[in-house]
């Protein structure tokens, strides 16, 4: 993007006595048709296409890809790869239309941005009558979920690293409870997270992804070490068991708040969405890599597949424990991004417009961003066995943030302008909230009551 063909717009947010904000308002003096909303985007800390690559690998290859090979112990190696497509391109189909509606949405009102909840809000506004009602709690409900989601992901990722680092310190030094460790992580975290910008975050993100790449190649080395023979293993298991494998797949792969948050801060946001952008090249090195490891770590390990492909490989092995040192530190630095989400919401939007005194915006978030990692950890301390909820979490809150709420935006956004031939759009995005509903339903019951027979 040249320099000089950035213009800066204002964006007005008109905001109420009590000092909400009640959205974008539209300028008129200008053609939505002419206006661009990318090249009038101003962002104060903006990335690179390259800085938002190593950001998009990072936030879509969390603590989720561990436990394929237990996902797929769900689902048979070819139910298991068939699904994982499926559910890899559904979900990469409806961050394509979000963040298209997102775009729409901003030509109309003419202002540079909207966040997904401010853009269901105005989508529910112009969508059909009997949903318009909808529209006052949009805001809040989709900033609920994003805000509680990415806070449930930093919850399960402080468990994780400290049940990484309590497996080397119990070999080499002392057997610690796991709630220790945790201690021990609050001034890591507290450093972490006080970084507030993604540009900062992003040479974290790149040194995470070649520590992620080695991680890999030792893993793999390890299935790959005297594999038995396919036939031992389940093509097809029962279809009772899907909705844990939905779930569990569902949040291995969707970070939509990280997504849009590394999409709002992009120097050229339009290269994100490209045919060959960010986006799609980004998800294909994803999903290629999630049914590798699904794949090939079920072939290996079967229905002994752990919640942790980690937990499988040989425990006393040097390169075994380098290989939980890498994944601590990456999913570390994941910490930081998704807590992103969480922090941009509530402080954002919720917390620092009833600050009058701007000097101290910086200290106030600061210590707000403490409290978060502090609430984290009492979280973890409090329910170590966490990991438990990664099928409920992705079977509740991504089946409705991932493919029920694009689904909704599209239909109210295309209603005024029409479906396409035969209504097609309308046709597909039904589809998707049957799928969506449907998934998340099942999924989320079966979830439950796992919960409820590891804790009888």
């Amino acid at each position: 993007m040249q320099t000089d063909t950035i213009k800066t717009v204002a964006i007005i947010y008109p905001t109420t006595t009590n000092g909400e904000s009640t959205g974008p308002t539209k300028p008129s003096n200008v053609s939505s048709d002419d206006y661009d909303p990318h090249l009038n985007r101003n962002v104060k800390n903006p990335t690179t296409n390259w800085q938002t690559f190593a950001h998009f690998l990072k936030a879509s290859v969390g603590t989720g890809v561990l436990a394929m090979p237990s996902a797929f112990s769900h689902a048979g190696y070819v139910n298991g790869t068939i699904l994982t497509l499926i559910i890899g391109l559904l979900a990469l189909y409806c961050l394509h239309i979000l963040i298209n509606c997102m775009y729409i949405l901003c030509k109309r009102q003419k202002v540079p941005y909207v966040s997904f909840s401010e853009a269901m809000n105005l989508g529910l506004k112009q969508g059909p009558p009997w949903l318009r009602c909808l529209a006052p709690i949009a805001i809040p409900f989709v900033d609920g979920f994003l805000a509680f989601y990415h806070f449930g992901i930093c919850c399960v990722y402080v468990v994780f690293i400290a049940e990484s680092i309590k497996q080397l310190v119990d070999e080499y030094l002392v057997v610690w409870d796991v709630r220790l460790h945790m201690c021990l992580l609050i001034v890591p975290l507290l450093l972490i997270y006080s970084i507030k910008n993604l540009q900062v975050l992003a040479p974290f993100s790149s040194a995470a992804n070649l520590l992620l790449l080695v991680g890999f190649g030792i893993i793999l080395y390890y299935i790959f070490e005297d594999l038995p023979p396919l036939s031992e293993r389940d093509a097809f298991v029962s279809y009772t068991e899907l909705p844990t494998f939905f779930g569990t797949v569902l949040f291995a792969l969707e970070a939509v708040g990280v997504i849009l948050a590394i999409e709002e801060n992009m120097a050229t946001p339009g290269d994100f969405v490209k045919p060959c952008g960010i986006m799609n090249w980004g998800m294909s090195i994803v999903l290629g890599l999630y049914v590798l490891l699904g794949f090939f770590g079920y072939w290996k390990y079967g229905d002994d597949a752990l919640g942790s492909i980690t937990l499988n490989i040989p425990q006393w092995d040097i390169p075994a424990q380098v290989v939980k040192i890498f994944f601590a530190i990456t999913t570390w630095i994941s910490y930081a991004l998704q807590g992103y989400v969480t922090a941009h919401i509530l402080w954002g939007k919720y917390v620092s417009t009833r600050i009058k005194n701007t000097k101290r915006h910086s200290l106030y978030e600061l210590i707000f961003r403490a409290i978060i990692v502090l609430l984290t950890f009492a979280c973890a301390v409090a329910i170590p066995d966490l990991s438990v909820f990664l099928s409920l979490v992705g079977s509740f809150c991504l089946s409705i943030l991932g493919l029920i709420f694009p689904a909704l935006l599209q239909i109210c956004v295309q209603y005024e302008h029409g479906y396409g031939p035969l209504r097609i759009k309308l046709i597909i995005n039904i589809l998707l909230l049957c799928f969506g509903v449907f998934g998340g339903v099942v999924g989320t019951y079966v979830s439950i009551l796992e919960i409820i027979a590891v804790y009888k």
